[in-house]
């Protein structure tokens, strides 16, 4: 876990404003266990400003400094590779039968001798321990032999791990401090390197219960609503805390003054001279020329080692898949854990519906305009429409080729006829009959997913800030229209529109919107009586998600000079790092308050991240957020990417999504992304624009396999669905019966992410032993007596 002597409470006047380090130096720097100092050391500021700065006015140059030019020779070859490589997946369909037998024959050949030099030879490469641990041993594997079978020399690789290593630790102490999950063999290799001892807690997942490797897949159903016949009057009792928001981050006192400091509790988090001085090292990082080269590097090794390997094991993980008894990829477990409440039913479904309730509620009261009430039948009557002329041409939701790289267009196609009063009347929360229609719909979408058993949902419901009452509403939204089911669980959105809010003059500054965000949340969690409904709701939240276009653009750089929330009050709109930074630091206090104080369910960070925009949003996303969705712009950042594969965060995809609005199909990179071993999930973001068919592609392995990564990030039911054993490392970890995925294929990832590790690591350590003994040679040579 991450050394807390850097973090504040915080006691000071200031507690931003950290005095511990000059401005420009990694606070991080001098509390990593190990020695990582490289030749950027000093210049991060400079670096990473300057970066900042020509993400801001060169908005066309044509190949930014984390990218490999478009036009290299190197991306011609790559072009080259992938025409041919579709060309052979062609030919293959037409290949032989004789030639298919020979290959099937070829695939059952299991060399004794080849595997006991596979074990000789990766001794050095690959833990012994680690290697026990695999059940799945009899598999065709691809070993490099040689020095320097990295391919770049050995001071750039010393060099380049060194950068590697350093960030993953930025991350580790991230979200350690935030109580989010860090990938636990990844935490292996650094306290290993580090030679920390083991935090084993850090790591495992705190909210399951285990179960017997025989137990039911299908987890228990919920005896009673958890909404209904609840006495408020045995809430959990008020702790008597008080808290009030400074600087932008909400503190908590034992005291019902908050005025009086010495009454703090000790709920640390990051300051924002740390965060600042971490960013820059990282947006320093990806520009780095030899780490830059040595990631790509890496990243193609590890698509040509993925190609070598289904070639030479696709027959046994096919057999493999074949001996199990009823499961495929159509009853298998899935979570969509990307998708929007308001638009989680596809467009015959809320046609459908729109046409029953016009039959149903004609002279209900629907909406206000100028002082009196307008019935359903006098909305309909004055658009000149009735059930009969509605269709799904007439709603004109779908997304089409009018909205790529025109966000304003996408959120115009929310609006039911183009009209945003069948909006506000069928998919919102909040009007005058309290999101009646929407909890129906979304209810009926509910029990869709029940019948299906298999299918689960992680809904995103929208809170804005613009107001305090705005987290009571959507509880008594959820509360008093039972809005509940054991497949789906909720996660909070936040938009950023600042802008548009303090345009309209409903915000007076930043900090008025984070208050109306976090305060009442804060308020529930030290006295639940305080906000009954929201204490019921919460228990069924997972995380924060943060949402908008990526793509405006921005107008400001995030440093140390820039305005504290309190003195934010221009219309320009603060920059995606801003914004996940105090999402991100007052979800961190209110984990702490939550989990320590009070024992309740914590949050996660899950946000939009990488769409399209600047490379800081994923920057940002890799240092606080468990997980992202979208990562489009990782095709065009190796080191980042690099990144994501050894920190195996989470990155929730929607292709048919991205179509539609930023990036073709064809060049989606997420087939890319998970032959080179990134946690990527499938989902569908908004099924009511996009949904037509969800053609992914990829086989059946790499399907059962998407969807086992999107059961990690989700729920409370993972060691139903995925095993007993889900927790562990390597293919031990993995239960066929329950997740259709391969031993094969599950143990091929955990050796390859052991050994990008171990080649990060030992470069560090055998730089290391080099220079202790250059300097035992020294100290022998000086002790030597002189004549």
């Amino acid at each position: 876990t991450a050394n807390h002597s850097h973090l504040c409470g915080s006691a000071d006047v200031r507690p931003l404003m950290s005095q511990r380090s000059l401005p420009g130096t990694p606070v991080t720097h001098k509390h990593l266990p190990i020695d990582l100092r490289t030749s950027m050391d000093g210049k991060y500021k400079e670096i990473a400003e300057e970066l900042l700065a020509r993400s801001l006015t060169d908005s066309d140059m044509r190949c930014a400094p984390y990218e490999f030019p478009e036009e290299s020779p190197i991306e011609q070859l790559e072009e080259k590779r992938h025409r041919l490589e579709r060309q052979i997946s062609q030919d293959v369909k037409l290949e032989p039968e004789i030639l298919l037998r020979a290959k099937q024959d070829f695939m059952k050949i299991d060399s004794a001798a080849d595997l006991e030099y596979l074990k000789d030879s990766h001794v050095d490469e690959v833990d012994l321990h680690h290697m026990e641990t695999l059940v799945e041993k009899n598999f065709q594997r691809v070993s490099i032999s040689g020095e320097e079978k990295c391919g770049v020399p050995f001071t750039d690789l010393v060099d380049a791990a060194k950068c590697v290593v350093k960030a993953l630790f930025i991350r580790e102490k991230y979200m350690a401090l935030s109580l989010q999950t860090f990938y636990k063999t990844t935490g292996r290799s650094l306290q290993e390197l580090s030679q920390r001892p083991p935090d084993i807690d850090a790591y495992e997942d705190l909210h399951e219960s285990p179960v017997d490797s025989d137990m039911s897949v299908h987890a228990p159903v919920s005896e009673t609503h958890p909404y209904e016949g609840q006495d408020m009057k045995n809430l959990p009792p008020d702790a008597g805390y008080s808290c009030k928001m400074v600087d932008g981050v909400i503190h908590v006192y034992t005291a019902q003054n908050p005025m009086d400091k010495s009454t703090e509790l000790d709920l640390p988090y990051p300051d924002l001279q740390e965060y600042i001085a971490d960013m820059n090292v990282m947006m320093a990082l990806i520009i780095n020329g030899p780490v830059k080269s040595f990631c790509y590097r890496r990243l193609q090794y590890l698509s040509s080692k993925f190609q070598m390997h289904v070639l030479l094991n696709e027959m046994k993980e096919l057999a493999a898949q074949k001996k199990v008894p009823h499961r495929d990829f159509y009853n298998i477990r899935k979570v969509d854990t990307h998708i929007h409440a308001s638009s989680c039913m596809n467009q015959k479904h809320l046609l459908r519906f729109i046409k029953s309730s016009m039959k149903k509620y004609p002279d209900e009261i629907v909406r206000m305009q100028g002082g009196r009430g307008q019935t359903m039948m006098e909305v309909f009557e004055n658009m000149n429409l009735t059930a009969y002329d509605l269709s799904v041409d007439t709603l004109d939701m779908h997304a089409d080729r009018n909205t790529f790289h025109r966000f304003d267009k996408f959120n115009s196609k929310y609006n039911p006829i183009g009209e945003s009063i069948l909006r506000e009347i069928f998919i919102k929360t909040d009007n005058h009959i309290h999101g009646k229609y929407f909890g129906h719909i979304v209810k009926e979408v509910m029990s869709d997913l029940e019948e299906s058993k298999y299918q689960n949902a992680e809904l995103r419901l929208s809170i804005y800030g613009r107001s305090m009452d705005e987290w009571d509403k959507l509880a008594l939204w959820a509360v008093s229209h039972s809005v509940y089911s054991d497949n789906v669980r909720w996660l909070v959105q936040i938009p950023r529109l600042f802008d548009v809010y303090r345009t309209k003059q409903q915000l007076s500054n930043f900090q008025q919107m984070l208050e109306n965000i976090f305060l009442p949340l804060f308020e529930v969690t030290i006295n639940p009586s305080s906000h009954p409904q929201l204490h019921l709701l919460l228990q069924h939240v997972v995380g924060f998600d943060s949402v908008d276009d990526e793509s405006k653009p921005e107008h400001h750089v995030f440093n140390l000079d820039s305005p504290s929330p309190a003195r934010w009050c221009d219309d320009d709109n603060p920059p995606y790092s801003y914004y996940l930074y105090y999402m991100y630091v007052n979800m961190t206090v209110l984990n702490h308050l939550r989990s320590r104080r009070r024992g309740f369910n914590t949050f996660v960070l899950r946000p939009h991240c990488g769409e399209a925009g600047p490379i800081h949003h994923l920057v940002s996303g890799f240092m606080l957020s468990e997980n992202i969705s979208h990562g489009l712009l990782l095709r065009k950042a190796p080191v980042l990417q690099y990144l994501y594969y050894l920190a195996q965060v989470g990155i929730a995809m929607s292709p048919l999504s991205n179509n539609s609005l930023f990036l073709s199909y064809h060049r989606n990179p997420l087939p890319e992304y998970l032959s080179r071993g990134l946690m990527v999930s499938l989902s569908t973001d908004d099924p009511l624009q996009f949904h037509f068919t969800k053609v992914s592609g990829g086989g059946a392995r790499r399907s059962c396999l998407r969807t086992r990564f999107s059961l990690f990030s989700s729920f409370q039911s993972k060691s139903h669905w995925l095993g007993p054993d889900y927790t562990k490392e390597g293919p031990i970890s993995n239960d066929i019966r329950r997740t259709n995925v391969p031993d094969i294929r599950v143990g091929y990832r955990y050796e390859t992410l052991c050994e990008e590790l171990h080649l990060i690591t030992q470069a560090i350590r055998t730089q290391e032993l080099d220079r202790i003994e250059e300097e035992d040679g020294l100290s022998f040579t000086s002790s030597q007596p002189t004549r």
